[in-house]
């Protein structure tokens, strides 16, 4: 028997919330994620929950969790009344005016200049009970199994199980250079006359795929093959190159507006270049989505709907 005349005291909500989590996880480490707990109190909950009860929960190798009886017969009791009281305690939270907790946003440095940098300090001031934690990854990542409540990426890399909201048009695309290499080595009037020029390239993360510098129309676009000793693994650093006079970036126009304000860059091939996918804030499926979460889709939506 897991209860018994010797028990003491009933066991702590948060002790069997934590049981709860690790059993579903069959994971300690990703249960401390959930509860924003680290592993190490994750796993010291669980021990006293195991002495307070007299029994052993989870048989553990370093390579597995799995339950052992007693923690089977424990969930299959406990998970329904644990599911219940977590979604009125979320139900109760979503209904207040100021939601609260930690929001976790991945997004690369380009989403992150064009549609929330902007505009973030009017969200944490709406929201001063909510902390804003943007993790700012040109890789793409896995924003469940990593634990975050959102990320923001172009249109063909959100995975298809996702909500995912467009943020604004199609991106548009533009070839830069500075003046000083412009009046070094001439300025390209067509796409063909790339070939005579130095390009800086972009790669995607770790991968040996590149940015396709596309041009033509939205019904023959073609791809130009371009060269140049400079490769870089982000926007942000394919455009300082342009403006220190290193060679041609293509790269988005949003993203590049300010270089392009103060003139540290000017736009080439404007009415050659082939708008691409446009930017999505994406989140995973919930039948009740946390308030945290809720106020900065809607946020998002209000800005760039």
């Amino acid at each position: 028997m897991i209860f018994g005349p010797q028990l003491k005291a009933h066991p702590s909500l948060t002790a069997l919330l934590a049981f709860e989590a690790v059993a579903r996880h069959r994971n300690f480490s990703q249960a401390a994620v959930e509860l924003q707990i680290t592993p190490t109190a994750i796993s010291r909950t669980i021990k006293n929950l195991e002495a307070q009860l007299n029994v052993r929960l989870f048989n553990r190798t370093t390579r597995s969790v799995a339950l052992t009886e007693s923690g089977a017969q424990l969930l299959e009791s406990l998970g329904p009344a644990l599911e219940r009281i977590s979604e009125s305690v979320q139900h109760i939270g979503e209904t207040v005016d100021m939601p609260k907790g930690v929001l976790r946003i991945n997004t690369s440095y380009v989403a992150y200049a064009c549609f929330v940098q902007p505009f973030q300090k009017a969200f944490v001031e709406r929201y001063p009970d909510i902390t804003f934690d943007v993790t700012i990854d040109d890789r793409l990542v896995d924003i469940v199994g990593t634990g975050f409540d959102a990320g923001i990426r172009l249109g063909h890399a959100v995975q298809q199980d996702m909500v995912a909201v467009p943020l604004g048009p199609d991106q548009k695309t533009v070839v830069v250079a500075s003046s000083a290499y412009l009046d070094l080595h001439g300025t390209p009037y067509s796409p063909d006359d790339l070939f005579g020029h130095r390009c800086i390239r972009q790669r995607f993360g770790g991968s040996g795929r590149f940015f396709e510098w596309r041009f033509g129309s939205r019904r023959a676009p073609f791809e130009m093959h371009v060269e140049g000793n400079l490769v870089f693994n982000e926007m942000r650093s394919v455009m300082d190159a342009a403006a220190n006079g290193l060679g041609l970036a293509y790269v988005y126009r949003q993203f590049a507006e300010p270089a392009l304000d103060d003139g540290r860059i000017v736009p080439l091939l404007e009415r050659h270049c082939v708008p691409g996918a446009p930017f999505y804030l994406y989140y995973p499926h919930r039948s009740r989505m946390p308030g945290k979460l809720r106020a900065f889709v809607s946020f998002m939506r209000e800005i760039h709907g």
